[in-house]
């Protein structure tokens, strides 16, 4: 790659984390407290690999110390405000936090005994214990994930002591504050509820999972098999930024982050190749956002639904994989289009990286393929993220030419061995004999290499990355339990019903609204276990199935971070791009376009979901019209098909994309009529101009990136 391609600094990537990110603003901390806090860190993840593989503890201990720990490490790593974080001390307050949090998060583990058999009555040291935790969950929240979601928990509060003074439907009984305590934090209802039980389980271990990919250089290689595979195509700069960025998605829970970390690389090749800064700065946002919608990993918010709805993660995962193709389709039909009408090309040879020495790293994937593996052989959830670790150390130690051929001896050793004694005993297992063979190697590499450094960075930056998980997940516990509690949940449903009149599609604007609105503030997960709890349900109330109501919650509460007027991740990467904000948002809407259609496609024709897939003509058919359907509307919002789209073509072409992707008989009909003849006027009109640019762009100088 030449060097006016290199990335931005690895300095201006965390000042836009920190800017864009609440979960990436943690202080620089040195000596012993830096210390500490590595110790702190490693001791969280071998906590959470123990109580996952040796010593399984009981819900309420396990879920307490999940988020003692997460309190302990939020204070001791988040200062109250900003201009503290390069401080590298720790104020005399946060060492009281600190001691506090480690009060309640042990709390539960000395006296369970005590609390499981008192039959729901408090001691009064009970109750001082439940109202720390309440208030302690609070202000980390606000450290580690930001204002929004700390108002809302604490409305909810609010409106759990108030209920009787609510208006209309909203009035309840109200819940007295001994009550209101005890279901907080001494039942599995409230901050030790489903959010966190699913946080100091599944995601907690996929996050792990993430940081020993991240060890192994799988995030380097995405981004050159991604030039690889793209670079040399119309506009290629920007479709190596989507195909890099749907594969970072699989390990990156964040959007902003994806951005940041993606975008450094792929948005200064195409502001150099001449794409507008808005325009690069969108295309990452739109690409890196839905990262987190591309199976296998899907982000944290995710694994919730296998407990809210109740359903297997690979079913969960198989539903959302034509969503998310239709998805990055779009995205990938709007930056061709948009680079033909600019005369953008791709990549020369020069900056091309060698496609032999990449195509010899594809080993490195192997740990995406294993979980999909995992999971698809009805392994759990737990067991599938921990011999995914195994495979990503395994595969991580074959990086090392040095003792390769030892490693690979090794496991083929453990492989055949396991293999031979299960054919001998009759319980043969190739997933078994996999994990036993990377089991192995592993020990075999500890032995030789004394690769241990890389594994114990891997688990504190795994649990570094889980801190904001914990503050949002027992934040949205709170939430979750103040709905139980008052039977908010099913009063905002009804009355969302009943102002659509009980229309579908009306119903569904008002459940996209909410959810955008509240993901502009939240995080995913937090946005998730909200719109999953009051606006999902009005949703189902229609007939709709869970699966697809719950989808329905979730996709718009990730679209959130690219729709303007507060789209962070648009915003993070206007930063990278030194663009205008707004502008680079609405170009980031503009490109995911299909991201506001596909749950509506998916709410009304459940097939793309695969759910009740009889006929595999029916499901072939809905997706070339939903595909056809994309690349009208693309063409309509670019203003480029093969020629220039003259404007009375526009507005046609917008319509019956539109007509093409809602699943109907009648529609598609005059979708696909309109489609055939914008079609063919752009051969027989205006022939000469096929393939012209509407204007030529001039590839950028670095002085003028600079500028």
């Amino acid at each position: 790659m030449s060097e006016e391609n290199k990335t931005i600094s690895t300095e201006k990537q965390q000042e836009i984390m920190e800017k864009y990110d609440p979960d990436a603003g943690s202080r620089e901390l040195t000596g012993w407290l830096g210390r500490l806090a590595f110790i702190g860190l490693l001791a969280f993840s071998l906590f959470q690999l123990y109580s996952s593989t040796i010593h399984p503890l009981p819900a309420q201990i396990l879920r307490s110390v999940h988020v003692g720990f997460g309190l302990v490490l939020i204070f001791l790593l988040y200062p109250a405000t900003k201009k503290n974080r390069k401080l590298g001390k720790l104020a005399w307050y946060d060492a009281i936090f600190v001691l506090l949090s480690l009060v309640v998060g042990t709390y539960w583990l000395f006296f369970y005994e005590r609390i499981v058999t008192q039959a729901g009555s408090l001691t009064t040291i009970d109750f001082y214990i439940g109202v720390l935790a309440v208030l302690l969950v609070l202000e980390a929240t606000r450290r580690a994930v930001g204002i929004p979601i700390t108002v809302i928990a604490i409305a909810f509060l609010v409106y759990a002591y108030w209920g009787r003074q609510m208006p209309g439907f909203l009035i309840h009984r109200g819940v007295d504050i001994d009550n209101l305590v005890q279901s907080m934090f001494f039942t599995t209802e409230g901050i030790l509820g489903t959010p966190i039980a699913v946080s100091s389980t599944f995601i907690f271990l996929f996050l792990l999972f993430g940081a020993f990919l991240v060890k192994t250089g799988v995030g380097q290689y995405f981004n050159d098999l991604a030039v690889t595979l793209a670079g040399r195509r119309t506009g290629g700069p920007a479709k190596v930024a989507i195909f890099s960025s749907a594969l970072q998605g699989t390990i990156s829970g964040s959007s902003v982050a994806n951005v940041v970390t993606s975008g450094a690389f792929t948005i200064p090749m195409m502001k150099k190749l001449g794409y507008r800064r808005e325009f690069a700065g969108g295309v990452e946002a739109a690409a890196s956002t839905g990262g987190q919608l591309m199976p296998p990993i899907m982000g944290a918010a995710a694994f919730l639904m296998i407990e809210f709805i109740g359903v297997d993660y690979w079913s969960i995962a198989k539903a959302a994989l034509i969503p998310a193709i239709l998805y990055f389709t779009g995205i990938w039909i709007m930056t061709h289009f948009e680079a033909k009408r600019t005369g953008l090309s791709g990549l020369s040879p020069e900056e091309m990286p060698n496609r032999k020495e990449v195509f010899k790293k594809l080993y490195l994937l192997l740990p995406i393929l294993a979980i999909i593996l995992f999971l698809s052989s009805g392994m759990s959830v737990m067991r599938a993220a921990l011999y995914g670790i195994l495979t990503t150390i395994v595969v991580g130690l074959l990086r090392k030419e040095k003792f390769r051929k030892l490693y690979i001896v090794a496991f083929g050793v453990g492989f055949v061995g396991y293999a031979i004694y299960g054919m001998v005993t009759g319980g043969f297992d190739l997933v078994q004999a996999f994990i036993v063979g990377g089991m192995v190697t592993v020990v075999v590499s500890y032995l030789f290499d004394g690769n241990l450094v890389e594994s114990i960075e891997a688990l504190v930056d795994g649990a570094r990355t889980a801190l904001g998980v914990v503050a949002a997940t027992a934040a949205a516990g709170i939430i979750v339990g103040v709905v139980t509690k008052t039977g908010l949940g099913l009063k905002l449903a009804n009355s969302l019903v009943s102002i659509a009149n009980g229309q579908i599609l009306l119903t569904l604007f008002f459940t996209m609204l909410a959810a955008i609105i509240l993901g502009m503030g939240s995080p995913t997960t937090a946005n998730y276990v909200i719109t999953s709890t009051i606006a999902a349900p009005a949703v189902i109330l229609l007939g709709v199935p869970d699966l697809a109501a719950h989808l329905f919650v979730f996709y718009f509460g990730i679209i959130a971070d690219i729709t303007p007027p507060v789209a962070l991740a648009a915003f993070a990467a206007s930063g990278v791009a030194s663009s205008e904000p707004i502008r680079t948002g609405v170009n980031a809407a503009k490109l995911a376009i299909a991201a506001f259609i596909i749950p509506y496609m998916f709410v009304l024709e459940n097939q793309l979901l695969m759910i009740g897939v009889d006929n595999a003509f029916e499901l072939v058919w809905i997706l070339f019209t939903a595909i056809s359907g994309m690349i009208a509307i693309g063409a309509g919002l670019v203003g480029y098909w093969f020629r220039k789209v003259e404007w009375y073509e526009r507005i046609p072409a917008v319509i019956g994309g539109l007509s093409l992707i809602y699943p109907s008989t009648m529609s598609d009909i005059i979708g696909m009529s309109v489609f055939v003849i914008l079609l063919a006027l752009q051969f027989l009109v205006n022939k000469d101009k096929i393939g012209v640019p509407v204007y030529k762009a001039k590839p950028k100088s670095s002085k003028e990136q600079e500028a």
